[in-house]
């Protein structure tokens, strides 16, 4: 099967321009990175969260979200809080300056997704997201079905 004819090449395709996109556009524009952004908007306004949940969320993997909350709390956009009855748990909360960053962040995902909606019919938009969602729903399921079996396999 040729590569134009996978599902995957396409998606990973697609993701690959727009992270470039927001690359160029963050970086030129507000001294940031799409992984940076996502980051940001992940941390809630008011409460903080806790650094265990932003990586999940947006798929990034433990050692690039610490450096990447290191890098943001060099730069004074976020404090980390270590909880006072378990040291173990730290919640990550934005400073005025990472509240700012976070809403330039905000206005780029909007402007894109605005110009993506302005220029694909809505009844094309709505095909694909039930078609990304029924593809994740099948990866998930394959994903657990790996997981049953490397335990399965680990057991014996």
């Amino acid at each position: 099967m040729r590569k134009e004819k996978t599902v995957d090449f396409h998606i990973k395709w697609a993701w690959h321009a727009i992270s470039r996109m927001y690359n160029t556009y963050a970086s030129r524009r507000y001294d940031m990175t799409m992984a940076i952004g996502y980051v940001l908007l992940n941390i809630d306004l008011d409460y903080g969260t806790p650094a265990t949940k932003i990586g999940p969320s947006i798929g990034m993997e433990p050692r690039s979200l610490t450096r990447t909350l290191k890098a943001l709390e060099e730069r004074g956009w976020i404090r980390r809080e270590t909880d006072e009855t378990d040291k173990r748990f730290v919640k990550v909360f934005l400073t005025d300056v990472g509240k700012r960053k976070r809403e330039q962040a905000r206005e780029g995902v909007i402007s894109f997704n605005t110009m993506l909606r302005d220029q694909i019919p809505l009844d094309k938009l709505v095909v694909f997201f039930d078609v990304i969602k029924e593809i994740n729903r099948l990866v998930e399921e394959e994903n657990t079905k790996l997981k049953a079996e490397n335990l399965l396999n680990e057991e014996l």
